[in-house]
């Protein structure tokens, strides 16, 4: 079990490879309320929960990208208000990435806030999601447009919910722990080329490190800038396309699988600036790939792609900014792209 700390707007620690409940039952202490948002298809694994001594009160809500609705986010201002939850009671959010960003906005916005914690079951809420205090919902607009930034007490990262993931959701986690390689960790990229997807799945021990690995990055990086500068933006590394193409794709693309074909986008564009070589270029690709990831998208969903990418968050104005990397762990923001040029580097990964 490793315990990482994360020093934001409050300190709290993400401990990976713990038993969630053995971890979960002293931070009950002085509550009389805990609300659990569980995603559906956990709730049948949730039932510890009922031996503890505190006022239980589940929301089930639907896996995916779906569940981060305003609709929703209303339920369960309902739920909580029906509830009768105060300030002095706890919200803890059961799922992968979609379930903790909507519980977490829930909380940060019921009386201003109140205390949640993250018990991520995926490897993408684990590394990712779940880390950092950013919360929210999607908009017919694009992803994660609504919502406010706001850290759990703790997160929870118990491997054996692991076990019964989904190959497709344990490859699409592992896009954003190759991320945490290209932007700060080459640690990382040695062992997911070194170690076949299958090897990786298999040892609890490589999937604890790369997890773990994956963390101390973003740990690092939200430590030193928790609401978003530039050097909390590294960790968007891919994901300006990756959004647009989550929208154009209505969801049916998992997260990881967009920040995969984000990141090839993003190092073809680097390469069409003259500031990456093609042979890292290529390890994108080939690590990726590697993982059972997509590498391209379709060249007729350009046109519909470009004016996506301008509502990305990081845009400032008329003006599309990008993470890019020169080198591995050596970022830099690019906003001085061309139609011409992004049109170029996109036409790289179409296919």
């Amino acid at each position: 079990m490793k315990r990482i700390k994360v020093t934001s707007e409050r300190t709290y620690d993400v401990v990976v490879g713990c038993k969630w409940i053995d971890e979960l039952t002293p931070l009950l202490k002085g509550r009389t309320r805990m609300g659990v948002v569980v995603a559906s298809s956990l709730r049948d694994r949730i039932s510890p929960l009922d031996s503890l001594d505190v006022d239980l009160h589940v929301f089930e809500i639907e896996d995916g990208e779906g569940a981060k609705s305003a609709n929703n986010l209303e339920l369960l201002w309902q739920w909580l208000g029906a509830g009768g939850f105060t300030r002095s009671d706890l919200l803890v959010a059961v799922g992968g990435g979609a379930t903790t960003d909507i519980a977490g906005f829930a909380a940060a916005t019921w009386l201003r806030g109140i205390d949640w914690v993250a018990v991520p079951t995926t490897v993408a809420g684990m590394v990712d999601a779940a880390v950092g205090g950013k919360t929210g919902i999607n908009s017919s607009f694009g992803k994660n447009l609504i919502g406010a930034f706001h850290s759990p007490i703790a997160v929870l990262s118990d491997l054996s919910w692991l076990t019964t993931l989904s190959d497709r959701d344990f490859s699409a986690g592992l896009a954003e722990v190759a991320k945490c390689g290209f932007i700060s960790d080459d640690q990382i990229l040695e062992i997911l080329q070194k170690n076949s997807l299958t090897a990786i799945r298999s040892s609890t021990g490589l999937t604890s490190e790369l997890i773990e690995r994956a963390v101390n990055v973003k740990a690092s990086v939200v430590s030193s800038d928790f609401r978003e500068s530039f050097a909390r933006e590294i960790l968007n590394y891919g994901h300006t396309l990756a959004h647009a193409i989550e929208v154009d794709s209505d969801f049916s693309l998992r997260h990881g699988e967009a920040v995969s074909i984000g990141m090839v986008f993003a190092a073809e564009l680097a390469g069409v600036k003259g500031l990456l070589s093609p042979e890292l270029i290529s390890l994108h690709r080939s690590i990726l790939s590697s993982l059972n990831l997509p590498t391209s998208y379709p060249p007729s969903a350009w046109k519909d792609l470009l004016p996506l990418l301008s509502l990305d968050k990081k845009a400032r104005g008329n003006q599309i900014r990008f993470v890019a990397i020169s080198e591995i762990g050596k970022t830099r923001r690019l906003d001085d792209c061309t139609v011409e040029e992004l049109a170029l580097a996109y036409e790289r990964i179409s296919s």
